[in-house]
């Protein structure tokens, strides 16, 4: 066992979102400059990012645990699929596609539920008791401190584990949310660590400049 834990931010779009340009590069130089151990790779409805980030960390002999996982854009929001090599089909009710996670051996997060514009009805929440942890901070939910609270009280209420994210869109904010994860540093060791909730998140919101460069960096021509 691994015994200073591991620090870990399991939400990172790049290029291969459609709202992020992010390189793989560029996710390698922050995750160094944050101090990061790891990276969950969760682009939008694709795989490719985290599948591309694993294969250059092998080749270039980098350390960084790279988790390659999507986040799916399911019927009622959205949610994290870590551990998969493969997508899983957007736009499907809430509990299918936590099944197809389940079914692809990955393990479904909820991602920012309790975010405006963007989180999970109440109603699809407590349908959804089969995921296997709650992202309780996410650095781009709005507004921040409500959506940490109200995250944490409902990942305890239903006893789940709880992650952090940075959901950045730009390379700035990666690890500006991110985990303490106790466990070795190998992927399923990970993976094994959050399913027990052996995780401490930490965290905080971006700035309004960060959210104006993220929409004026990925803006699409």
């Amino acid at each position: 066992m691994n015994h200073s834990p591991l620090k870990i931010d399991f939400h990172v779009h790049t290029r291969y979102s459609h709202d992020s340009n992010t390189s793989l590069r560029e996710v390698l130089v922050y995750a160094k400059r944050r101090g990061l151990d790891g990276v969950a790779i969760t682009d939008h409805d694709t795989v490719e990012g985290g599948l591309k980030l694993s294969k250059l960390c092998r080749k270039k002999g980098f350390s960084l645990i790279v988790i390659q996982g999507l986040e799916v854009s399911s019927k009622h929001g959205h949610i994290l699929a870590l551990n998969v090599s493969e997508p899983v089909r957007p736009g499907r009710d809430i509990v299918e596609t936590i099944e197809e996670i389940h079914d692809k051996g990955g393990l479904a997060v909820l991602s920012h539920p309790f975010s405006f514009f963007k989180g999970i009805p109440l109603r699809e929440l407590m349908r959804a008791r089969e995921a296997d942890a709650i992202e309780v901070i996410n650095s781009c939910a709005i507004p921040f401190s409500i959506s940490t609270r109200l995250g944490r009280e409902y990942a305890r209420a239903l006893k789940l584990p709880e992650l952090a994210g940075s959901d950045a869109h730009i390379p700035e904010v990666i690890g500006l949310s991110y985990c303490e994860v106790y466990s070795d540093p190998e992927v399923e060791e990970v993976l094994k660590a959050v399913k027990k909730g052996y995780t401490r998140p930490y965290g905080s919101g971006i700035s309004i400049y960060e959210r104006i460069k993220a929409f004026l960096r990925n803006r699409k021509s």
